[in-house]
């Protein structure tokens, strides 16, 4: 059974950092994209980050609305993606989501199978 746990999430000041986890059970990261999406209530959701772990590399996609400030990664070793988060503005603050699919990435919540419960973050003086 796949499952992903997202953690790492809190409270933090404008400007600010944070950095989110996501750890994968029975998931090999190889061959598979992960993803990590924003969801605020009533919202469409909103992809911020992918990454696509290749037999000789590893692929990154960013959002515009967070390019240079958030930085996806994953740790093999843990089988854990993670999100760093940096430059922090209010409108940052809402529910985070990994997600996973096994094959190459797609740009729509849809095509993801496997999603984490989700964790908060908020952005605030």
């Amino acid at each position: 059974q796949v499952r992903l746990v997202e953690s790492g999430g809190g409270s933090v000041q404008p400007g600010g950092s944070i950095r989110l986890s996501c750890v994968a059970s029975e998931l090999t990261f190889r061959g598979n994209c992960l993803a990590w999406f924003r969801w605020a209530p009533g919202k469409v959701r909103e992809g911020l980050a992918r990454i696509y772990v290749g037999q000789t590399a590893v692929g990154t996609w960013y959002a515009d609305s967070v390019k240079g400030r958030f930085t996806i990664s994953h740790d093999n070793a843990n089988n854990t993606l993670y999100l760093q988060m940096n430059s922090l503005k209010p409108e940052d603050s809402t529910m985070y989501y990994c997600a996973a699919r096994g094959d190459y990435c797609a740009t729509s919540p849809d095509d993801y199978t496997y999603w984490g419960q989700g964790t908060q973050v908020t952005v605030s003086s």
